[in-house]
């Protein structure tokens, strides 16, 4: 594909070293491709539970101990399972960096593309407000996650070519590049709400006001309803 100079991908490749927990020496073995024992994998999966849930509501700074003590497991079974702080994080993310990926390439095949990206913008920015450490992990540069990588560069591809097919269908205004969507993600990411359903429905909001603020064409939908977010609550 030919890239457009106003679509192109934006740099994510400055390695973030506040993530790169690694294993102490005696236990950097990790077996992801080999069978495990049944405790073996009840240990990895109760891991991966508690680190993509802890992730969610607090971002992916989390001490890799803290994690391990969460999870009821000994520092030297999370390093056998995960010898990184980047290997844990790309594999809690995987399942939503695929459904991410999904919704963009939907919104790609969608015949009118201003209302395929409009759609995109809102499921993606619910999906970035309900979970605080998969933001973090789509903008963190993760080198060795290989598969990560490769599907979130597939994710922004599929981006900028809509982009581009939304300007050119005359829905969105010429100077909106991959970047400015990637900062309203970023924006989006810090919704703080008092339940999931308020987040939701904040997020939806917030997409809506971005999306007009975007659009190439003078008539707007109206609004969802305002949330009432906690800073506004306590005044």
């Amino acid at each position: 594909m030919t890239q457009h100079p106003d679509t192109a991908p934006v740099d994510i490749a400055h390695k973030d070293t506040a993530h790169q927990e690694t294993a102490p020496s005696e236990a950097l073995e990790s077996h992801p491709a080999r069978e495990l024992r049944s405790d073996a994998r009840d240990n990895r999966e109760r891991i991966l539970q508690v680190a993509r849930k802890t992730f969610a509501e607090q971002g992916i700074d989390v001490p890799m101990r803290e994690l391990a003590r969460r999870a009821g497991v000994g520092p030297a079974t999370l390093y056998r399972r995960f010898p990184t702080k980047e290997a844990l994080v790309t594999e809690a993310f995987g399942e939503q960096m695929a459904t991410c990926t999904s919704i963009v390439e939907q919104g790609l095949a969608d015949p009118d593309p201003w209302h395929g990206l409009s759609t995109v913008i809102e499921e993606v920015c619910v999906m970035h407000a309900l979970d605080r450490g998969f933001t973090a992990a789509f903008v963190t540069a993760f080198p060795q996650a290989v598969d990560f990588a490769r599907e979130r560069t597939r994710a922004l591809r599929a981006l900028g070519e809509l982009i581009r097919r939304a300007k050119e269908t005359g829905g969105l205004r010429r100077d909106f590049v991959l970047d400015d969507l990637i900062m309203l993600i970023m924006a989006n990411s810090g919704i703080r709400a008092t339940s999931r359903k308020a987040a939701v429905a904040a997020s939806r909001r917030f997409a809506a006001l971005q999306i007009q603020s975007i659009s190439a064409r003078p008539d707007v939908a109206p609004l969802p309803p305002a949330v009432r977010l906690p800073l506004l609550a306590a005044m």
